[in-house]
């Protein structure tokens, strides 16, 4: 795609090449790339001090190697930053002088959105909704802030749907975390719920009574099993930005605190034969 010239920091419009700077690819990240390449425009990210496996997602999604941050910072346009919620301001406390566009694409409450970006000069807030962008249809990134249209015209027409929410920080922010409140946070109380019926010595019950009047149920927490034994880790702290966000409304935060317990406790549990079992069991365990 192209847009006008002009250095990092400048205006973006419709006839230069925009470099693109991903912080921390992981598989969101690593899609987003491969996504913005697809349609043109030159991707970066920085290796320096990353895992053998980030350079391998990196390299796959054609990812171009620049080393350090400090020189991401400098060859890039936009810089957008996915990586687990609990990390979102360190990233944005320890990033090197940056001119250009600032995107939080993390699972922040609004909060958070505004304290990073306090952080940067130039911040665009995003929340991510959908799976990794592989096809047009699933995907939506939902952006706020005064420069959110100049983000959108980077992904217009790529799998990764742009959504002007505001002109105002914290708003994309704010559809995340009512999106997440219900897929993660429903997901999360269908396991606590098998594993209190497991414990209580009722769970073959249970499943009869949901295949007879909710006959969904038993797979949707089979397949949240899975999931939570997969990103367990990261989504607890989604759960707590959830939390936070309830609580600023002046809401009950009690629901989502109880479900970043679910997902810490199951982001410890191994991927495996007997992923269920193994998964009930970590949620029932008493601690101290």
């Amino acid at each position: 795609m192209t847009r006008p010239a002009g250095p990092p920091g400048g205006e973006i419009g419709e006839t230069t090449v925009v470099t693109v700077g991903l912080i921390h690819p992981g598989e969101m990240g690593a899609a987003v790339g491969a996504t913005l390449l697809a349609a043109g425009e030159t991707v970066v990210w920085a290796s320096t001090g990353r895992s053998a496996t980030t350079r391998e997602r990196a390299e796959q999604a054609g990812l171009e190697d620049v080393g350090s941050v400090r020189a991401l910072c400098q060859r890039c346009d936009v810089l957008i930053c996915v990586c687990p919620p609990h990390a979102a301001v360190e990233v944005a406390d320890t990033l090197p002088a940056f001119s250009g566009i600032y995107v939080d694409a993390n699972a922040v409450s609004p909060g958070t959105a505004l304290t990073i970006a306090e952080r940067v000069e130039r911040y665009v807030d995003g929340g991510i909704v959908g799976p990794p962008p592989h096809s047009h249809g699933t995907t939506r990134l939902y952006l706020s802030g005064q420069e959110a249209g100049t983000v959108a015209t980077v992904f217009a027409g790529t799998p990764l749907q742009p959504v002007v929410v505001s002109d105002q920080p914290g708003a994309a922010s704010a559809v995340k975390m009512a999106y997440a409140a219900w897929t993660k946070g429903s997901a999360a109380l269908l396991l606590a719920i098998r594993a209190v019926a497991r414990v209580e010595g009722v769970e073959d019950a249970l499943l009869r009574e949901w295949q007879m009047s909710l006959p969904d149920l038993e797979e949707q927490s089979t397949a949240a099993a899975r999931a939570a034994l997969r990103k367990g880790w990261r989504w607890s702290g989604e759960m707590e930005q959830i939390a936070q966000t309830f609580e600023a409304a002046g809401l009950p935060d009690g629901f989502h605190a109880a479900a970043a317990e679910i997902y810490r406790r199951a982001g410890h549990e191994p991927v495996g034969e007997g992923d269920l079992d193994h998964l009930l069991a970590a949620l029932a365990a008493r601690t101290s």
